[in-house]
């Protein structure tokens, strides 16, 4: 019989799909799987109608069976089978699905869930094989019939015989190149393998007859009855190679706290415990169930370049990628799990979800289920969320600052920050309720450590006025509060900064006051330092401490340091001000100095308080030796 041609735009389609659409060629065993599946499933369903039908849901199965040494790998079914017709429409025409038009038959009926909807996913054989056969009988004909292709070129349809009604796929698996490696799929471990990853959830069982080695009874001992090493026979066991029930689709109350943790812990490769597990099932514009794990210790890789983020995707039990990333937002990145649904537009673009509509709508759902489960464990578990924090926590504050804090508003109320008052960590709405009534902003201190930060002379005057610092000790932590700006319309300032709104207006004027008495000093002092400090001027933050630096505008000395730390190599600094304690017995001594005119000694007095000041924020002081040396003959 001469070959027909496809029924589609062009055979370069065909090659197309081929060689194109797929990133794994192992994806071709999970479409011929899924395929028998939606055969097994449209006569399950007849079945509940039709008493025609004798076979019961246990009767039902697909099989695998390899012949080496004919380069054949079979998958074949006991379903509802194709007539020459359906041969014709479904296999003959490229993208032509006779699951999608079954399941639009059938679509307000609960019972039936097929899993195809694709018209190409049968052609990925073609990946492996240089020649399809596909013998099947539609139940309630006596007639089978042949469909053979060896790719673009065309097919034939054939009558043959076959005793029962289904389908057998038949693949000539293509001979190894030095680029590819085909043998693989002729392998029963590999095949099993390929079944476990992607189909292990289909609802019938997948079988396959394996070959297998056991010890013979009675080998075990020599005639002196010693043991010694037995002989081993080879049999065959007919293996079913999938599990069937996905764990997720299990209620809750019938899958324990120990079976959900083994799940987690086999599925992702983590020896430890999940920390959480969120559990999320919806109906409606997005169908989906979904299992989703928070675990107990940060990768050893999450925060680097090389860590992938995504959740497992399945339709319908299938799995169609590994990790998708379009599931997830970054600052969520560290959830684990898996999603399937049901509503899955599974065609050509298989490979490329991130276009589909009901995946952006399941996105959407699982970021509210996520923050609402963070939330509620924030409130209910405080120690096992700050545990988490310690974590993640980190992720959490690069979401409030990434995209220009787009996030924030989603993500603030999940943020500790340690607090200087009551040495624990709070959120920010708990530092707000806390606030006295004369407090205007939220106030806090970003550097190295607690133990640092506790010893800055600007945190005394605070502290003394009995209001609370928060003490930031990550590089993000004053950007993502820059860029969330203010909290319960309060805005945060760095108690470094150059106004924080602690002197009232008659303190103002006495500041200013004092400072126009002492502005020739202070121009002395500034012309000793040159362009190393905008300004100098007597503080009204500093209560013991003789000197401070404070900053003016949006970049702090902090974020100095951290952006001069990054391996871009570009340098930026601050606008830094020296302010000097007009009670302290340092500035007496600048005084006696300057009206003697001393010029020298008021220089040297200048560059030793900047060296301190300096040295207080952590940051290098430029000549140490000079440093030193000044000490020195102070000291003399």
């Amino acid at each position: 019989m001469a070959a027909k041609e496809f029924k589609a735009e062009s055979k370069r389609l065909l090659d197309l799909m081929i060689h194109s659409i797929y990133t794994h060629k192992e994806i071709f065993l999970r479409e011929l799987i899924s395929n028998a599946s939606d055969a097994v499933d449209k006569l399950y369903f007849r079945s509940l109608t039709d008493d025609s039908v004798a076979l019961k849901k246990d009767d039902f199965c697909i099989r695998i069976s390899v012949d080496r040494d004919a380069r054949t790998l079979t998958i074949s079914d006991n379903g509802i089978g194709m007539s020459k017709e359906d041969l014709e429409e479904n296999l003959g025409t490229i993208a032509k699905s006779g699951s999608f038009e079954f399941k639009k038959e059938h679509e307000k009926t609960d019972d039936v869930d097929v899993i195809g909807q694709f018209g190409v996913g049968f052609y990925s054989a073609f990946m492996v094989a240089s020649k399809v056969t596909v013998v099947s009988r539609a139940f309630g004909t006596q007639e089978a019939w042949c469909w053979e292709s060896e790719g673009a070129e065309g097919y034939t349809v054939t009558p043959c015989k076959k005793a029962t009604a289904g389908t057998e796929i038949t693949l000539v698996i293509k001979p190894d190149t030095e680029e590819e490696h085909y043998d693989e799929f002729l392998d029963e471990n590999r095949l099993a393998g390929i079944v476990k990853k992607y189909s292990d959830y289909i609802r019938y069982p997948i079988r396959m007859l394996r070959e297998k080695r056991r010890p013979i009874e009675g080998t075990d001992k020599d005639e002196q009855g010693n043991f010694k090493m037995p002989e081993y026979e080879t049999y065959t066991e007919d293996e079913t190679l999938n599990s069937m029930v996905p764990l997720w689709k299990r209620a809750k109350s019938d899958v324990s706290d120990e079976e959900e943790a083994a799940f987690y812990q086999e599925k992702f490769g983590d020896w430890n415990k999940p920390a959480k597990v969120i559990r999320s099932k919806t109906e409606g514009t997005a169908t989906y169930t979904a299992m989703l794990f928070i675990p107990s210790r940060a990768p050893f890789n999450y925060y680097t370049k090389e860590y992938e983020k995504g959740l497992q995707l399945y339709a319908s039990g299938v799995l169609i990628m590994d990790k998708c990333a379009d599931l997830l937002p970054d600052y969520f990145s560290f959830v684990r799990g898996l999603v399937d649904s049901q509503d899955l537009s599974l065609n050509i673009s298989r490979e490329m979800l991130q276009h589909d509509h009901q995946l952006r709508l399941i996105r959407t759902t699982l970021e509210r289920k996520i923050k609402n489960e963070l939330s509620a464990w924030l409130k209910n578990d405080r120690s096992a969320y700050e545990e988490f924090f310690k974590n993640f926590g980190l992720q959490l504050k690069v979401g409030c600052y990434e995209a220009y804090g787009a996030n924030k508003e989603h993500l603030q109320d999940l943020l500790l920050f340690y607090s200087a008052k009551k040495e624990s960590m709070v959120t920010l709405r708990e530092y707000v309720d806390a606030m006295p009534e004369d407090q205007k902003y939220i106030y806090y201190a970003a550097g190295e450590s607690t133990e640092k930060l506790s010893k800055l002379p600007a945190a005394e005057n605070i502290l003394d006025k009995g209001f609370d610092i928060l003490y930031l000790t990550q590089d993000v932590d004053e950007f993502a509060l820059q860029m969330i700006r203010e909290y319960d319309k309060k805005e945060f300032r760095n108690i470094s900064g150059d106004d924080l709104g602690l002197e009232s207006e008659t303190e103002k004027e006495e500041i200013e006051a004092a400072n126009e008495a002492h502005k020739e000093l202070f121009a002395a002092m500034k012309e000793a330092l040159g362009d190393k400090v905008a300004e100098v001027k007597l503080s009204q933050r500093l209560k013991s401490h003789p000197v401070c630096l404070s900053t003016s505008g949006a970049l702090s000395i902090e974020m100095e340091k951290v952006l001069n730390n990054m391996p871009t190599g570009e340098k930026v600094s601050s606008r830094k001000i020296l302010e000097i304690n007009k009670n302290h017995k340092v500035f007496a001594s600048l005084e006696k100095a300057f009206a003697a005119g001393d010029k020298e000694k008021v220089a040297a007095y200048t560059n030793l308080l900047y060296a301190q000041a300096l040295l207080i924020e952590g940051l290098p002081i430029e000549d140490p030796v000079a440093y030193a040396n000044e000490v020195c003959e102070l000291m003399q």
